[in-house]
């Protein structure tokens, strides 16, 4: 079984706007590898990513770059005694993602419900829909004898949690998106939707699950958020990478005009 202790929550970075910024205009630029990179070094403890079938920002070919990419970077690091770093892969429950998945060999296989035509992931799995617990439950069962942790993307009703334990899956990603919107309003409307999320996190230790979260968490409502029991991992993509635009600006604008001075004083 596997250990629920944790010295604080882990963070993984979900990196999928970067490729999105690259394919708006084709290239390499920005390098999803070269910001991975920088991503780990910073402390992070994984990475994640969401390949979609329509490949509109990662790509199958960024899924094997950012694997090799990753055992390249955990063999320099873990001899030099630093914890090795995770590859956490999202993506809907069928033969193209498992393939995929098993292909790739990553330390985390997270199932996602998807919609066509969505934007972004926005509801957790309905494990009382017999048609979705049964094609669910041989690809747990193939991920689970490849030693791939397996996450189920959920909401905070609890009553399903023993079906994701029946289903053979490790951890749940609660989907805090509910939880990011009230917190956008006021703080309290925040806290008041947060005591679901306690609910469902303690609920799920009492079975043995493991407790991941993501969706539009950010340096804000994390203040409160952190603080969920239990709370292994968080996931964070568009908010991080955002934020990192507004911080980061200064700088670069600084060193362009550093290097425009310099040109005009040839």
């Amino acid at each position: 079984m596997e250990s629920f202790f944790f010295p604080m929550t882990q963070l993984s970075v979900n990196v999928n706007k970067i490729a999105t910024l690259r394919n708006s205009r084709g290239g390499s630029i920005p390098s999803v590898i070269l910001i991975s990179g920088i991503i780990l070094d910073a402390g992070a403890y994984g990475i994640t990513i969401h390949p979609r079938e329509d490949e509109r920002h990662i790509t199958k070919q960024d899924v094997f770059e950012i694997q090799n990419f990753l055992k390249s970077y955990n063999e320099k690091k873990i001899k030099n005694g630093s914890p090795k770093k995770e590859f956490n892969i999202e993506g809907e429950p069928s033969d193209r993602f498992l393939n995929l998945v098993l292909a790739a060999k990553p330390d985390q296989a997270t199932l996602v419900p998807v919609k066509p035509g969505e934007i972004t992931s926005d509801h957790g799995f309905d494990l009382k829909n017999k048609t979705v617990f049964q094609t669910l439950k041989p690809m747990v069962e193939r991920l689970n004898k490849e030693g791939i942790r397996v996450s189920l993307f959920m909401e905070t009703d609890f009553e399903q949690y023993p079906l994701v334990k029946e289903l053979g899956a490790d951890r749940i990603e609660l989907y805090t998106g509910p939880f990011a919107h009230a917190y956008d309003k006021s703080p309290e409307d925040g806290a008041k939707s947060f005591q679901s999320y306690e609910l469902a996190a303690k609920e799920a230790h009492k079975l043995g699950l493991g407790v991941n979260a993501g969706h539009d968490l950010d340096t804000n409502n994390l203040k409160l958020f952190a603080q969920l029991p239990h709370l292994a991992e968080v996931s964070i993509g568009h908010r991080l990478v955002s934020q990192s635009l507004v911080d980061g600006m200064e700088k670069t604008i600084g060193d362009y005009l550093k290097v425009l001075s310099i040109g005009n004083e040839v």
